[in-house]
């Protein structure tokens, strides 16, 4: 009979004590503590098992589940192993979590470290009446609470670790989890600076100039790198999607999900199941699947959906993307196109330059798991272009949504804009058109301006990605592509699977220039004409489109004001 699976479940002991669905990753607290690193990093994509994974290294070590190894772990990878059975139940431990710190606002993201912090305190309130503490520690975890100034809450967790090494004769472990929440949201909402200063200061006490505590771990999606609030660690090693260590202790190799469709009778369903929510590659190994999607299609009896994408955590990626300048956006309509990009990946990344280094965005992308590496990573990986590709149907539903959600802004459908493309009803596409720049241009960054071609460039690739989005299947929309005498901006050009009667579409836009034109319309007429001088269908013709099917639309901005004709 299949196990009962307890979606969200994310705590080991409560697993183990109800029978529930669970994949055996107890090897990675032997490879962990055997590996002998002071302070580990880990990195991988949300809902991969970080917590579940820290959580099992707590019930394993903590002096607080002592006598119960061969009830919690019986018959698990790690009980096998005689040392580590010695070990289990006899550190103490410290845990915190930053996983709900996720404010809009600086003072909400300090107050919401400061409960985590107080909290990792109080779980040990026990030492309030041990001898091995002074009056002075006793003194300072009356000081630690949910209003305690900064410099207490920096350093709560390194003078917590100090009175536990001295209570119990043994170096504490302290894990954290989901470390980089606060500061993706502080990227964010815009105040980084503010976060990342108490966030480097709360690091270094606790991981760093901390000569109590014995191990640390870490877990996050990205690497918020060595230059930000992990500025001092030099003892701390990271791993990395691209770093050997632990690459099959996070998410399901393909036997685990050959088993797992076994016990519950969907066998039949492999290939689709693989189609879905394979692709994510560790250390070089692929095949890696997203548990929490795979544990998701298990409950529901079969059920494919983007179970991935309609949790939260898609934020930073969405306005990652739609911030990007032109080259992010064409790159992404060959993504979204199921082709590829070849990138170079510097992992050394820091937020504050994804608006500043263009390819800084492919190490956030590849970390949290939007983009698959196949095959083995490069021996020079800071210098070598790596190939990039969406990583499976499900994370290319989600970017649709982003994508859809960009344009829901505007409180309108972004089909009723292709609609009235392929009707040929410019009137309705010009107000579409017009509802969007006055909701949610500044989403696009676009100036519109004579004198900044790019920033329109940026507004027209948008709407690219939306058609991409909303035309799928029934169209190719391409933009950029050499055609007779030039480039044309966009063209739809219809698929084999689509009716004899669609017709194939060229676009270009134009941004008002007043020096060369008196009215917006001498803006349309400009492009138009380019598009007849440039001989632009001439490709399209050439590959077998009829003319009388081609339709040419110019498209002019002046300031938050559209014409199409």
């Amino acid at each position: 009979m299949a196990r009962t699976i307890s979606i969200g479940a994310q705590g080991f002991e409560d697993i183990r004590a109800n029978g529930y669905f669970y994949v055996d990753k107890t090897g990675f607290v032997r490879d962990w503590w055997q590996g002998g690193d002071v302070v580990t990093l880990v990195c991988r994509p949300r809902r991969f098992g970080k917590t579940l994974n820290l959580d099992t290294v707590r019930c394993f070590l903590s002096s607080d589940f002592a006598g119960r190894g061969e009830e919690l772990f019986g018959g698990l990878d790690v009980w096998y192993d005689p040392a580590m059975r010695e070990l289990q139940g006899t550190v103490p431990v410290v845990w915190m979590s930053f996983a709900k710190v996720k404010g809009e606002t600086l003072a909400e993201t300090l107050d919401g470290l400061r409960r985590v912090i107080r909290s990792a305190v109080r779980a040990h309130d026990y030492l309030r009446g041990s001898a091995a503490l002074t009056d002075g520690d006793r003194a300072f975890l009356s000081r630690v609470s949910d209003d305690m100034p900064a410099s207490v809450a920096a350093d709560a967790v390194n003078q917590l670790c100090s009175m536990l090494r001295r209570h119990w004769g043994v170096a504490p472990v302290v894990l954290l989890d989901e470390c980089d929440a606060p500061m993706e949201c502080a990227w964010t909402h815009g105040y980084w600076d503010g976060a990342s200063g108490f966030m480097r200061q709360l690091m270094n006490a606790t991981f760093k100039s901390n000569p109590a505590m014995g191990r640390g771990l870490i877990t996050g999606v990205t690497r918020v790198s060595r230059e930000s609030i992990f500025s001092d660690l030099n003892n701390l090693v990271v791993v990395t999607t691209s770093t050997p260590p632990y690459r099959t202790a996070f998410g399901f190799t393909q036997d685990e999900v050959d088993e797992a469709l076994a016990e519950y009778g969907l066998v039949t369903k492999r290939d689709a199941v693989r189609d879905w929510y394979d692709g994510f590659t560790f250390g070089g190994i692929g095949h890696i699947y997203n548990p929490w999607s795979v544990t998701q299609l298990l409950e529901s009896g079969g059920t494919f959906d983007a179970y991935w994408a309609n949790t939260s955590g898609n934020g930073l990626v969405s306005e990652v993307v739609r911030r990007g300048d032109r080259r992010l956006k064409s790159d992404f309509e060959k993504l979204l196109s199921g082709g590829e990009v070849a990138k170079v990946i510097d992992e050394q990344v820091v937020f504050s330059e994804l608006h500043t280094r263009p390819d800084a965005v492919w190490a956030l992308l590849l970390a949290a798991g939007y983009v698959t590496s196949p095959g083995p990573v490069p021996e020079f990986v800071a210098t070598t272009p790596r190939r990039l590709r969406l990583t499976n149907r499900e994370v290319r539903l989600s970017f649709d949504r982003m994508v859809e959600g960009w344009f829901g802004e505007a409180g309108a459908d972004y089909g009723e804009f292709a609609e009235a493309l392929l009707a040929g009803d410019a009137e309705a596409m010009g107000d579409y058109l017009s509802e969007v720049v006055l909701a949610c241009a500044s989403s696009f960054d676009s100036a519109m301006r004579p004198s900044v071609r790019g920033e329109a460039e940026r507004f027209y690739h948008g709407l690219v990605l939306g058609l991409l989005v909303s035309l799928r299947g029934r169209y190719s929309v391409e933009s950029n592509r050499e055609s007779g005498f030039g480039r044309y901006d966009v063209a739809l050009m219809p698929t084999d699977g689509a009716a004899d009667a669609d017709p194939a579409i060229v676009i270009e836009f134009k941004v008002f220039d007043p020096r060369r034109e008196e009215t917006l319309a001498d803006t349309v007429a400009r492009a138009r004409a380019q598009i007849k001088d440039k001989a632009y269908v001439a490709g399209l013709v050439e590959r077998g489109i009829a003319p009388e099917r081609i339709r040419t639309y110019g498209i002019a901005f002046r300031g938050k004001e559209v014409l199409v004709g």
